[in-house]
């Protein structure tokens, strides 16, 4: 019982952490090209600050999986 309960917590680690990792990367890249673009044309404001929030969802699915993982096995 008590193996069964840390792998649950391990598997809901994970579906927290390898997503925001991803996101965090992923931002890096888009945030450094951001930069680069804004400097040139600032009008692209907008679409950078979107381009930075759609990675997010990757750690909001992540947090949406450990909630399943944790709260749905009995």
């Amino acid at each position: 019982m008590d193996l069964e309960k840390v792998l649950l917590a391990f598997a809901a680690a994970l579906a927290i952490g390898l997503p925001a990792f991803a996101t965090a990367w992923a931002q890096s890249k888009i945030g450094a090209a951001g930069s680069g673009a804004l400097a040139e044309k600032p009008e692209l404001t907008g679409t950078i600050i979107i381009m930075l929030a759609i990675p997010e969802t990757m750690v909001i699915l992540g947090f949406v999986v450990a909630t399943m993982i944790l709260f749905t096995v009995k």
